[in-house]
């Protein structure tokens, strides 16, 4: 008998980057405190080293050297109601219908940067931030299990950047990013849909037969639970950004950004447990042979998106000054993917994805309270990569968000200030109909053949917290 249960497809996911992230995809949303005061719309300010994320030209505005530390809590609420999940029996998945506590009370995110102005023309800073990021933890009887359990995605990138100062007017800048990505995650196996599927039969006689023949019991076959899978994986990754900023006038410049693409081979290993299938051992040791489900490493190939953004920055007087941004990402780069699983016989788990480009509009402003206290806020809206409810997958739970933000810059010394921030973004519903196409029973294919259908619904809150000093 040739069954197939469903591997840990969900690291398939692992790129682009949930609950827990604050812009669209895996993305996260904040990688500069004073940039998450203006939503993220002052690209083209340079106030801070951060700028090395936003856009590597900008250094050319900093002099001396600067030091900008900073943590960034996201602090999300997030439900999940279902609408008729099935095994791919057409049966009731069963379990818990509604999740409220499967995200994170909180997560935190840190960010580094450092730069340094070498002469009139040059300068150079290194960035190191959390690029994406995810952390969702479903009950493990859960109406949704077979297509998700758990899932924890980290990453960080080390940004090396330079600028070069051609005049007054025009600054490039070049960075490259080295991308560590690790990644656990989770899901049920579904062996009482399994197990009734082939009851009555020849492959279903076969296998009480074979358990018969070991010393088993096979009377235990009319009422097992599920197996688990679980999933490791991590991998460096390398790519580069650039950077351009146009000076205008003494109060208007603009910018443009890209960062590219960083492809990553996510190597690991995949452990199953059938365990707890049943009380008896032998049943469970043959059910789990009878599934070709072996420890195994695991493999995934995959591309994060790139992003090109066009900002620019006004200052209206002494006091107020404006700016925007506009960040188009390429998420289509996310289409099927395959999770492999190299020395086994097992055929891949295709994920269909099937993601579409996305485009995040921002504006900001900064008001001047005084010469110690400058006051910041934005709003911005950011576009799912998702195209529709029969593509979202529980693993990224996403939908089209408006973020407003606050933030305020406090000198404490004419070398050193802190930068605090505060954001609250709010999703749209998102209504998920996903549909695993391989099925256990399927040749050639791994996957459960679940339909995970239900609405979720999230909002999030971040906080932000740096610490600045001039050399």
């Amino acid at each position: 008998m040739n069954q197939k249960f469903l591997s840990l497809a969900v690291a398939a996911a692992l790129a682009a980057v949930s609950a827990t992230a604050a812009a669209s995809g895996y993305r996260f949303g904040s990688q500069s405190v004073s940039s998450q005061g203006t939503a993220e719309s002052n690209g083209a300010e340079a106030a801070d080293a951060s700028t090395i994320f936003a856009n590597p030209a900008g250094l050319s505005r900093l002099q001396g050297q600067q030091f900008s530390g900073g943590i960034t809590a996201v602090v999300p609420h997030s439900t999940f109601n279902d609408s008729g999940s099935r095994r791919f029996t057409g049966a009731s998945t069963g379990g818990l219908a509604a999740q409220d506590d499967y995200a994170p009370n909180a997560v935190a995110a840190p960010s580094l940067y450092y730069s340094r102005q070498l002469n009139s023309q040059w300068t150079a800073g290194l960035g190191i931030f959390v690029p994406y990021g995810t952390k969702l933890d479903y009950d493990n009887n859960w109406s949704g299990r077979y297509a998700l359990t758990n899932i924890k995605l980290e990453a960080l990138t080390l940004n090396p950047s330079v600028a070069f100062k051609l005049d007054e007017r025009h600054s490039f800048g070049f960075g490259l990013s080295a991308e560590f990505m690790k990644a656990e995650l989770g899901q049920g196996v579904d062996v009482p849909g399994t197990i009734a599927a082939l009851s009555g039969s020849s492959q279903g006689i076969a296998l009480a037969r074979q358990i018969a023949l070991l010393g088993g019991n096979a009377a235990l076959l009319a009422n097992t639970k599920d197996a688990h899978g679980s999933n490791d994986g991590k991998d460096w990754g390398f790519g580069f950004n650039v950077g351009y900023l146009f000076n205008l006038d003494a109060n208007t410049r603009f910018g443009i950004a890209y960062r590219s693409s960083v492809s990553h081979k996510l190597r690991g290993s995949t452990v199953w447990d059938f365990s707890t299938v049943t009380t008896d051992p032998v049943v469970n040791k043959v059910l789990q042979a009878t599934a070709n489900k072996f420890n195994s490493a695991a493999l995934v190939e995959l591309k994060t998106p790139e992003t090109l953004s066009v900002n620019g920055f006004h200052q209206f007087n002494d006091k107020w000054a404006g700016m925007a941004d506009v960040t188009w990402t390429r998420n289509s780069r996310m289409q099927n993917i395959n999770i492999q699983f190299p020395g086994t016989d097992e055929g891949d788990e295709v994920i269909r994805q099937n993601w579409k480009n996305t485009v995040r509009v921002s504006l900001g402003a900064n008001y001047k309270l005084n010469d110690n206290v400058t006051l910041r806020g934005g709003i911005a809206h950011d576009d799912s990569p998702v195209r529709s409810d029969e593509l979202r997958h529980p693993a990224l739970p996403d939908a089209d968000r408006l973020q407003l933000s606050f933030g305020a810059n406090w000198k404490l010394s004419p070398n050193s200030s802190v930068d605090l921030a505060y954001s609250y973004l709010d999703f749209k519903d998102a209504n998920g109909n996903y549909k695993n196409n391989c099925s256990p029973v399927t040749h050639g294919c791994t996957g459960n053949g679940e339909l995970t259908r239900g609405t979720w619904q999230t909002h999030m809150q971040l906080v932000g917290l740096s610490y600045n000093y001039k050399f």
